[in-house]
């Protein structure tokens, strides 16, 4: 087993495909461990949960490894408002999986002197990245939280970078310095901000991860027209940390019963479509984008059953789906004007139908009309979006 380091991760992120040719000499020349703090939750690959707290003082063979390591960082809790040990509620910063920083750089397809506006500072490493490639004159990279960007903007400045660090809302883009070549965002959205496509030139791309309230979420890659609008394909599954002027609020289940015991007024039924069908990620994404407005939640229990929450963002509609194991059958109990196990069988069915579509056979299209995800092709819209 190779010795985790630099030399280490290179290769198998070349190994992988992730790391071109055209991109080595950056990830050479901006080591990881130089934009990674000393107080972190190394992640796992391809899994958004977090290992317990590791101080670089006390355990920095720990430390290095997990630097080293395909796998993503967390390295702030709510909003930094958490600084304990163990972990937070919410992760609020990290460094991104490598696999997944490079792989989105190829896609930039980025060029010696490029503008390049960045969304989501982090610790800085992407800037970075960037920074050696087109030139640090030519990167603006935006955050919102000023302690990360204040921290993010020392590293850079330790490395030999300068590009120009702004704190702000990262949904506004930087317009003093537009229009930019290239957009990229280290954070995902579920709309995607109208300046990042009125600060991009015509012919212009924009990088970014996009996912519906459900959940399932995907990079895609958007080429600007001249009338304003993008287009392009998903290119890649992601799990991002939502842009902060995104958030929304989950409501509590107590809410959506009205202080009644469960199942209050639900009507019950029962469904063959297992819970377990409508739970991947890619599956999620198709589910997502018909029905909006609305997110899952499971209540696990100790012996292999849980139950499916469904609930709308305007707390007015819940639905709730029993799982047992090895059962052909699943109680199903629904309030409000939208039956939302309903419309989440409807998405899956349609889905199904055409294929089982993975996120590669999606697109975006962004125009004065909205936003419109296709399948296969932009005269080809998903319902329900």
């Amino acid at each position: 087993m190779e010795e985790a380091g630099p030399k280490g991760l290179a290769s198998a992120l070349t190994a992988s495909g992730a790391l071109t040719s055209d991109w080595l000499p950056a990830f050479e020349a901006v080591p990881r461990h130089l934009f990674v703090p000393d107080v972190i939750w190394p992640g796992r690959a391809g899994m958004n949960r977090q290992s317990d707290r590791v101080v670089r003082a006390e355990d920095p063979e720990a430390w290095w490894a997990a630097v080293y390591r395909d796998a993503p960082i967390t390295t702030q809790w709510d909003d930094g408002t958490y600084t304990g040990p163990g972990k937070g509620k919410v992760p609020s910063c990290s460094n991104s999986m490598p696999t997944m920083v490079f792989s989105m750089l190829a896609e930039l397809s980025v060029e010696e002197g490029h503008r390049v506006l960045e969304i989501g500072t982090g610790t800085g490493w992407n800037a970075a990245l960037l920074s050696h490639r087109v030139g640090a004159a030519n990167v603006v990279t935006v955050e919102v939280d000023e302690a990360s960007a204040r921290a993010a903007r020392a590293r850079l400045h330790a490395a030999g970078y300068e590009p120009l660090t702004v704190v702000g809302d990262g949904a506004e883009g930087f317009p003093e310095r537009a229009p930019y070549d290239r957009v990229i965002a280290t954070c995902s959205v579920g709309s995607l901000p109208r300046p990042w496509i009125t600060q991009t030139r015509p012919g212009g791309a924009i990088v970014a991860p996009w996912g519906p309230v459900y959940g399932g979420e995907a990079v895609v890659r958007l080429t600007v027209a001249g009338d304003g609008s993008a287009a392009g394909r998903f290119v890649g599954s992601s799990a991002f940390m939502r842009l902060r002027a995104q958030r929304t609020a989950r409501t509590h289940v107590r809410e959506y019963l009205g202080g009644r015991k469960w199942p209050a007024d639900g009507v019950c039924s029962m469904t063959t479509l297992s819970p377990d069908a409508v739970g991947d990620w890619h599956v999620m994404f198709a589910i997502g984008v018909q029905v909006p407005g609305a997110f899952p939640w499971a209540e696990a229990y100790g012996d292999g059953s849980y139950t499916l929450w469904l609930r709308d963002t305007a707390v007015t509609s819940w639905a709730t789906v029993d799982y047992e194991p090895g059962k052909a059958e699943f109680e199903v109990c629904q309030s409000g004007p939208r039956k939302l196990w309903a419309e989440v069988s409807a998405a899956y069915h349609w889905w199904e139908a055409r294929g089982r579509p993975g996120f590669e056979r999606f697109g975006l299209t962004v125009d004065a009309d909205g936003e419109h995800v296709w399948l296969d092709a932009p005269g080809r819209p998903v319902p329900g979006v």
